[in-house]
């Protein structure tokens, strides 16, 4: 979960997420070194080093400084296309989610399991010290390692559901229904929030997810 010390993403625990934090750290370098450049070539032509270089109809210069861009905005793109395309592909999900937002808190149904459904509330409890404003009193449970579909709607406004550790994000719009597809990693508890101005009590309420193996997650089920 994020915490005031957190300046960086959050620990993944998907794939995608995987992805996204190495193409974040490849474009971040690329950026350095642009800086590094631009800042050197401004340093050297405040110390008037460039003066009795021909900058004026230069065709070489012309050609390096038109192509580099391209080469590294080639460079860039070609990743990037590839996770925008990654990230909306669909590959034969094992469960079905409906999540509804309201205000101002979300209902969950799980169709494959003779209609299991809940509300789940942000908890006011003010002795949650590490989980305050993000817990909530029914977690969406969900396996671990398996392919999950989420159907995501609302009954009132545009709300947006969110979890930035599974690097998933859908508006969640009235009267339409947005899918995306997550896969969990590994076991843990996964905290996000509405991203989507909503009202008065926008920020209060969070998203959780619980990610356990499989044989647990038959149990909760059972047990439901």
């Amino acid at each position: 979960m994020p915490t005031w010390s957190n300046i960086y993403f959050q620990n993944s625990a998907s794939p995608l997420m995987e992805q996204m934090i190495l193409f974040h750290d490849n474009i971040m370098f690329i950026m350095m070194m642009i800086l590094t450049m631009v800042f050197i070539m401004m340093m050297n032509i405040s110390m008037n080093k460039f003066n009795n270089m021909k900058l004026i109809e230069n065709q070489k210069i012309e050609i390096i400084w038109t192509m580099i861009p391209m080469i590294i905005l080639i460079y860039i793109a070609i990743p990037s296309l590839h996770l925008l395309y990654l990230s909306d592909e669909t590959m034969n999900p094992s469960i079905t989610i409906k999540i509804i937002g309201h205000q101002w808190y979300w209902s969950y149904e799980y169709s494959d399991f003779k209609n299991y459904q809940f509300d789940s509330y942000m908890i006011k409890d003010n002795n949650l010290n590490n989980f305050r404003i993000m817990d909530v009193d029914n977690r969406t449970i969900v396996p671990m390692k398996i392919y999950i579909r989420s159907l995501i709607s609302s009954s009132d406004v545009i709300h947006a559901w969110t979890i930035p550790a599974l690097a998933v994000k859908a508006d969640a719009l009235p009267s339409r229904i947005n899918q995306l597809l997550f896969y969990t990693n590994r076991p843990g508890i996964f905290f996000g929030q509405c991203s989507e101005i909503c009202g008065v009590n926008h920020s209060f309420m969070p998203i959780c997810i619980e990610s356990i193996n499989n044989s647990s997650f038959i149990k909760w089920m059972k047990n439901f």
